[in-house]
């Protein structure tokens, strides 16, 4: 991608009373742009990540058997009223009527909609376990949206839904998630904490939050300094000690970036969702939820990784992998940076190549480390003379000089 046509560019002012880092960066890269209180546009650079995420996140829960599926964002009344969350949502739902008077909601979860869509498809033990997912979009009916991307009003998100015939097999799969997630987290560059955690107006007997250690994180847990337990600050009440070992508990300001819960028969017996077994009775199926956050997670991601100078986004996600910049004035060598940039979109490299001609090397450089590519390559006169290219990782201070065919290899064997 050449920058001189990219849409979204660099900006040199954080929004006005930004105050996550994740929230400055963003914008000022050209990453989000906010239409609205917690309503954002991703721009090409943001979608990118975002998609980078999302794949991730496919990934994993393809891996333990999910089916990816896409479900309506408008719900009807009825199915909420089935499961009494119509008036009780938190936030609550937003709510409209179509032109004939019927009343909606635009989907903050979708529990109703795929207990609605398996109470007519399972019908016996054969049938299960079932596991389904999407990413699709989400609205919540936040009171105050905060944070750029942490806390916002409309956002895409990967909800799971699991479907058992007995506790047991819930059980495991619910492990299986939970280790996924993990998985999930480690790949985007993160270390998470999984906190025990209420179940809110989702529900749910087990339920588990993921957390991300961060000075602005707008959640508070608690975490033993000796073994593994941690909850939120809604189940710790004024203890002081771990429940488990006796140690000194921690208090950390964290990021939520995922959720999961052992829902039991909470759906699937106020709707109707039932099964008959290996012994002829009908039973509720066992359910369970797992959501992912895509826009939080990829704040999450840039609060624990950047510097003074910008973003510093792990490979994985990164929008591209090399930013090429050209800093050579004569036409002669121009040519032989879109060469040069030729040659490595050749070698199946993800490129973002700066190529403008009315800003300075300074602006490019700035820029550079603001975006954040894990790998900045610079084309000079003096170095194309001598056949070489700039090479720098955005982690680390050492540049080092290397031939085309050097960089090439460097950079399809990492």
């Amino acid at each position: 991608m050449r920058y001189s046509k990219l849409f979204g560019r660099t900006l040199r002012r954080a929004p006005k009373g930004a105050e996550a880092i994740s929230h400055k960066l963003l914008v000022k890269g050209g990453f989000i742009d906010q239409v609205a209180a917690g309503i954002y546009s991703f721009l090409p650079l943001g979608f990118r990540v975002q998609e980078k995420i999302g794949q991730i996140i496919r990934e994993e829960m393809d891996a333990i058997g999910g089916q990816e599926v896409f479900l309506p964002t408008l719900q009807p009344k009825s199915l909420w009223l089935e499961t009494d969350r119509w008036d009780h949502m938190e936030p609550p739902l937003f709510k409209l009527k179509d032109r004939h008077g019927r009343e909606l909601a635009l989907g903050s979860t979708h529990e109703e909609v795929l207990t609605d869509l398996v109470r007519t498809r399972i019908t016996s033990y054969k049938d299960l376990p079932l596991a389904l997912y999407q990413i699709q979009n989400k609205f919540r009916n936040e009171m105050r949206s905060t944070g750029g991307l942490l806390r916002v009003r409309e956002f895409m998100m990967k909800d799971l839904y699991s479907f058992h015939a007995d506790k047991k097999d819930l059980d495991t799969f619910f492990k299986k998630v939970r280790d996924a997630y993990h998985k999930i987290y480690k790949r985007c560059g993160l270390t998470v904490i999984t906190c025990q955690a209420g179940g809110g107006t989702i529900g749910g007997d087990i339920t588990f939050e993921f957390h991300v250690e961060a000075e602005v994180g707008e959640d508070t847990i608690f975490c033993c300094r000796k073994c593994s337990w941690a909850a939120n600050k809604e189940l710790v009440g004024a203890t002081q000690k771990c429940p488990e070992c006796g140690s000194e508990i921690k208090k950390i300001s964290s990021i939520e970036v995922g959720h999961i819960f052992s829902l039991g028969t909470k759906y699937s017996e106020s709707m109707g969702a039932y099964f008959v077994d290996k012994e002829g009775k009908k039973k509720p199926i066992l359910m369970g939820c797992y959501g992912i956050g895509l826009g939080r997670l990829m704040a999450a991601i840039v609060e624990v990784h950047h510097d003074e100078k910008g973003i510093i986004w792990p490979e994985s996600v990164a929008p591209f992998k090399v930013h090429l910049i050209d800093i050579v004035q004569s036409s002669k060598f121009k040519v032989q940076s879109d060469k040069i940039y030729s040659e490595l979109q050749k070698a199946g490299l993800e490129i973002l190549y700066d190529d403008r001609n009315d800003v300075s090397a300074g602006v490019k450089f700035a820029d550079a480390d603001l975006i954040g590519i894990p790998v900045r390559l610079v084309i000079s006169e003096e170095l194309a003379k001598k056949g070489k290219i700039e090479y720098k990782r955005r982690d680390k201070k050492k540049t080092e000089q290397l031939t085309l065919g050097q960089v090439v290899k460097r950079l399809t064997h990492d």
